[in-house]
């Protein structure tokens, strides 16, 4: 389960929405071995594409080196999707290099709607987990608290076509 207070959600989501029709990305930082999210960070999508994010390496290098001087991991790594769902592509879980991440994705294909979700991508292997956004003493659930699923993409990409579905 990702625990995210709602200001960073709506930093977050501000973030996806300016970059908009670009896809947007970024991490939230917070203290080694907490799983808390504490310190918003937004990226350049150095691909500038409408389908596809990519860190700049030379930000990325300087954001995981600040992140290792102040003792800090990427708890959330977030992009956004600008005309599909908030669910991860077949490149997505091709780069997701961070085992112990928490995979944030925001969709902006409805300008009236919040759409984010969160997922584990381990070995190929999605599992979508329910988000807790922190609002003070209240917590907000915008996620089914019981919808936690896995999901891996088939070997035939014949037979399994996520990126295409229109969904």
């Amino acid at each position: 389960m990702l625990s995210i207070d709602r200001p960073i959600v709506d930093a977050i989501v501000a973030h996806a929405r300016r970059d908009h029709p670009d896809e947007a990305c970024g991490v939230v930082a917070g203290p080694a071995g907490s799983d808390t999210p504490t310190r918003h960070i937004p990226m350049d999508n150095a691909a500038r594409s409408m389908t596809f994010y990519e860190f700049d390496s030379m930000e990325q290098l300087r954001v995981w080196r600040e992140m290792d001087d102040r003792d800090e991991e990427p708890v959330v790594i977030y992009h956004s999707h600008t005309a599909t769902e908030a669910y991860p592509s077949r490149t997505d879980v091709a780069f997701a290099g961070e085992p112990g991440a928490h995979y944030l994705l925001v969709s902006t294909r409805d300008p009236a709607t919040e759409e984010i979700r969160s997922f584990r991508i381990v070995d190929g292997v999605i599992t979508e987990e329910p988000v807790h956004i922190l609002d003070g003493d209240s917590v907000d659930a915008n996620v089914d608290q019981h919808a936690v699923q896995s999901y891996m993409f088939g070997q035939s990409p014949a037979t399994v076509d996520y990126e295409c579905s229109g969904r």
